[in-house]
């Protein structure tokens, strides 16, 4: 049962088909525009070159997005990354279109994209506890990852459509007009805001949320550990899943089954997430991950295809409330103006080690053996979740208890010491870290 109440919140609604029509229209995309490079040139190597032109600039400039964030209004930041991810997917379909695009053409364009979309994540991130309440916060992350996880499956679906029949640009014609829509239904979202203290210079600003995340173990253990699961656990799924669907399990359409199994299952788990609230939210979360292994496992010993695909079910399900619990963790302890450069890291770590996870997937498995990465895949994934259980604000950390400077004072930066940050111990409930 969807929580129409949330919804009834004029703010909230306008949020929610913001990021609707925005992720549908980036789900459109990756089809739309890995053919359009292919009947470009033909070349897979123009096409990783492209991919990469988006991703670089997005890991170079998180960071400094999330300071932006923290210093100005967060909606018409928002508002003008969407109208310049607009214009450069907009004048990247207008080119495809006319037959006048080259690769260099769209590289620069996907710069301009990754630039924009670095400043939009971490306020995005950051937004939810300015619009919604905190009792209904939870729920709101959900419905927002519901959003996510429905557009996954129907957003390439749409892309395959529109290349058969009108092709690539037209494809992504319609992404630079969601965006467009996006900034319009943005603008009408009503949030408070949070500042800084006054004075405070970019770069002590860049450093007190350095400080902030390594004060506090419950969330560089998290980051850490979703940044190594990147990189040790999801690129061998990635790369060796399709190998070994194509040799042993019936090729492409096999493989399509067990990916439309994850998305069921992410489905699945926000539905979950908008109703079940653990008391221990890290705690819950870790113990979710444990379900990502098996597919891992039953890859490697070529067992039946149902039995994979439900696997898989239960590892979208479990990344789902993952993802849910933990950026509501993160809403409710991080003070309020500090919670984008904090969401930066958060995004920085989901997205830095992927590129190095999927090239030395490769080498590893033709040195050791398909089946014995995938089989150590699996085996990582239960340890990546046991060491993060031994940090005791990670198990500690309590769905009911808050930080006093959370609420109604912003995060002064010039504290204690020469970086300022506030250093204490957490209060004892919490003691003393994705898959995005």
């Amino acid at each position: 049962m969807i929580p129409t109440s949330l919804l009834a919140e004029p703010s909230f609604r306008r949020l929610f088909a913001a990021h609707l029509v925005s992720f549908f229209g980036d789900r459109v995309v990756p089809v739309a525009l890995a053919f359009a490079v292919l009947d470009l040139t033909g070349s897979v190597t123009d096409l990783g070159l492209v991919l990469a032109a988006q991703l670089v600039p997005l890991l170079l400039f998180l960071i400094g997005g999330g300071v932006w964030a923290d210093r100005i209004a967060r909606v018409p930041l928002m508002v003008a990354s969407n109208l310049v991810r607009a214009v450069s997917q907009g004048v990247m379909a207008g080119l495809l279109i006319v037959g006048g695009a080259e690769v260099w053409h769209l590289v620069v364009l996907q710069l301009v994209h990754g630039m924009a979309t670095a400043i939009y994540r971490p306020a995005a991130s950051a937004l939810i506890p300015d619009v919604v309440s905190e009792p209904t916060l939870q729920r709101a992350n959900a419905l927002l990852g519901l959003a996510d996880n429905v557009t996954s499956i129907l957003g390439p679906a749409a892309a395959g459509v529109l290349v058969a029949t009108v092709g690539g640009g037209w494809a992504i014609g319609l992404d630079a007009l969601s965006f467009v829509a996006s900034a319009w239904l943005l603008r009408g979202v009503d949030a408070r805001a949070a500042t800084p203290e006054d004075g405070e210079s970019l770069r002590r600003s860049v450093t007190a949320g350095c400080v902030y995340v390594r004060s506090r173990a419950w969330l560089w253990a998290t980051i850490a550990s979703a940044s190594l699961l990147q990189l040790l656990v999801l690129s061998p799924m990635l790369v060796l899943g399709p190998l070994i669907a194509e040799t042993s399990l019936g090729g492409a359409s096999t493989w399509g089954l067990v990916l439309a199994g994850f998305g069921v299952g992410s489905i699945a788990g926000s539905l979950g997430a908008l109703w079940w609230k653990p008391t221990r939210p890290l705690l819950a979360s870790f113990v979710a991950i444990v379900w990502c292994g098996p597919t891992l496992a039953l890859l490697a010993v070529g067992a039946p295809v149902a039995l994979i695909v439900a696997a898989e079910v239960c590892s979208g399900a479990a990344i789902a409330l993952f993802d849910t619990w933990w950026i509501t963790a993160l809403q409710r302890n991080v003070p309020v103006a500090m919670m984008a450069r904090v969401a930066s890291y958060d995004w920085l770590g989901s997205l830095a080690l992927r590129p190095l996870g999927l090239a030395l997937v490769g080498p590893v498995a033709g040195a050791v053996g398909v089946e014995a990465t995938l089989i150590g895949a699996a085996a990582l994934n239960t340890l990546l979740v046991l060491v993060p259980l031994g940090v005791p604000s990670i198990r500690q950390l309590s769905d009911t208890s808050r930080l006093a400077e959370q609420h109604g004072r912003s995060f002064a930066s010039p504290a204690p010491a020469a970086l300022g940050v506030r250093t204490e111990a957490l209060p004892r409930e919490r003691s003393a870290l994705l898959i995005d």
